[in-house]
């Protein structure tokens, strides 16, 4: 195993782009394109030269001259590989780790506030490339790291986050998720709620201040943005408007803007940022508050949007900005159910995501449509409003492709689109028998029938295996270090464990604010504890 902090996982060799790739041909496929020219094929071929899809029809093969490989698709569907439109890569290790809890207190356990939760670049590249394997082994192809740093970004974490997906061939999106306001100053209540004793350091400020976190960024772009042809890329993030300085909020923009970089930002995932604009930017949401600093734009993630009102939908809709849905992160969280069809109705862009594994403990985007399909069954008494099967995967393909600023190139199969492409056995239970693909799709649990995931025109997991790391070494060293690191998760879990009775006490407190709305379900009244 090397010592080398972002080098392999195991002895085989790293995996890199010649350009020279010989073209592959899939044919006898069922081709599900999500092409509107064309979105079906019941039989045909896929060619595919340096990465990309060349050619789609019948019998493409036949008509090859020159060197191919064949990849023999009889019997199985092709279709876009999936696109996960928003992860946080950092709590890769710690699935199954917490009981739900509503954010502000599950991020006590999350996002330790102390710099003893450092974590070394090994650990770094291993946590990172452990939820990449998942998601190739389910057919995700793309993903979009919305990646914090504890207690602040390094190049060194930086190079083994981004070297974790070159070796293992996904395509990944990252950006350096890192707020540069003190704690005190990101929720309400809890300095008049907080002992003395304890406030001092909830006042202290972050440990890198945003000139640190923007030469940060100038390290990501020049390092490892476009790397690999372009799977590699770098986003921005600013976590969440409360959590970051007015003047990094725009400089933040300003690099987007001129390098066309997704922006990633949490807004109104909870009731208590709702009441965070009410008690502390006037009554205005943070959504009006962005849009108020004319930054809002069709540039931006705005990732959760459930505690919003039809003015915040307004304003999404007028900026073109995506919203990225989370569902099972927020019924893990209790955070609410999202307005969809309100969202889709005023033509929002919605992607899908799955957060963080310690928030859904899966990397699953299968369960994460299944999920978006059934949740808003019961948020809206009438059913022609309900999700539907072809609904839900546009979100999975046409909206992840476009959150991550590439719709011309991803979530679909016509030519000129990257070749990142899943295969499934359609001679499989969730296929068995075939009444109609799409609801199979979204409702039948098809990841018991991915066989092939490809990214860029190269295969990278077959039959349950992944090609380009040695996985058995990779789980064997994921469990050594948690089992190192076992003091380590004590002193953070009895350290949240100080806090958490002050910050359940603001959570309470929240509950007594009329907010206009209410985004729970059943019998859960916006005052109840």
């Amino acid at each position: 195993m090397s010592d080398n902090p972002v080098g392999p996982v195991a002895a085989s060799p790293v995996h890199t782009h010649d350009g020279q790739a010989t073209p592959i041909v899939i044919k006898n496929a069922n081709i599900l394109t999500m092409d509107p020219a064309r979105p079906q094929w019941e039989r045909a071929d896929i060619l595919i030269s340096n990465g990309t899809i060349s050619a789609i029809g019948p019998d493409l093969s036949a008509n090859i001259t020159y060197p191919h490989d064949v990849i023999d698709a009889t019997g199985h569907l092709i279709m876009p590989g999936l696109i996960n439109a928003h992860f946080h890569s950092p709590t890769n290790l710690l699935k199954g780790a917490l009981d739900s809890l509503p954010l502000e207190l599950f991020m006590l356990y999350e996002v330790p506030s102390t710099p003893d939760a450092a974590v070394s670049a090994r650990t770094a590249y291993v946590r990172t490339m452990l939820g990449a394997a998942e998601m190739l082994k389910l057919g995700v192809t793309s993903v979009q790291d919305d990646a914090f740093f504890l207690p602040a970004p390094s190049h060194a974490e930086i190079d083994a986050v981004m070297g974790a997906y070159r070796d293992i061939g996904i395509r990944a999106t990252v950006a350096l998720d890192q707020p540069n306001l003190p704690e005190i100053a990101k929720l309400p209540f809890l300095g008049d709620i907080v002992p003395e004793a304890l406030k001092a350091r909830l006042e202290a400020p972050p440990l890198m201040d945003a000139e640190a976190l923007l030469q940060h960024y100038d390290y990501l772009l020049e390092h490892w943005h476009m790397a690999e042809g372009g799977r590699l890329r770098a986003a921005v993030s600013c976590s969440a408007p409360q959590r970051v300085t007015v003047d990094y909020l725009r400089a933040l923009d300003a690099l987007s803007r001129k390098h066309n970089l997704p922006f990633y930002i949490h807004m109104l995932e909870t009731r208590l940022q709702r009441v965070f604009g009410e008690v502390c930017l006037n009554g205005r949401s943070l959504i009006q508050h962005v849009d108020d600093l004319g930054l809002l734009s069709e540039r931006m993630n705005v990732i959760h949007a459930v505690w919003i009102s039809d003015a915040d939908i307004a304003l999404l809709a007028k900026s073109g900005a995506q919203v990225i849905h989370n569902p099972i992160s927020n019924l893990r969280l209790g955070s609410g159910v999202m307005p969809f069809r309100r969202l889709a109705d005023a033509g929002v862009p919605i992607a899908l995501g799955s957060d963080e594994i310690i928030a859904d403990d899966a990397v699953n985007m299968w369960s994460v449509m299944k999920t978006a399909a059934l949740v808003h069954t019961i948020g809206d008494a009438h059913p022609e409003r309900w999700p539907i099967a072809p609904e839900l995967l546009q979100c999975m393909f046409h909206g992840g492709a476009a959150s991550m600023r590439q719709p011309d190139r991803l979530g679909r199969i016509a030519p000129g689109y990257q070749a990142d492409l899943v295969m499934l056995d359609l001679d499989s239970l969730p296929f068995t028998p075939l009444n109609n693909l799409p609801r199979q799709l979204v409702y039948a649990d098809a990841s018991r029938a991915v066989v092939m995931t490809m990214v860029a025109g190269e295969v990278v997991m077959r039959d349950g295996e992944l090609l380009f790391i040695d996985e058995k070494a990779l789980r064997r060293e994921a469990r050594k270090i948690m089992a190192s690191a076992v003091d380590q998760r004590d002193a953070l879990m009895n350290d949240a464990a100080q806090w958490f009775p002050h910050y359940r006490a603001m959570y309470q407190k929240m509950l007594d604010f009329d907010v206009g709305m209410n985004r729970w379900v059943g019998d859960a009244g916006p005052a109840r504890a």
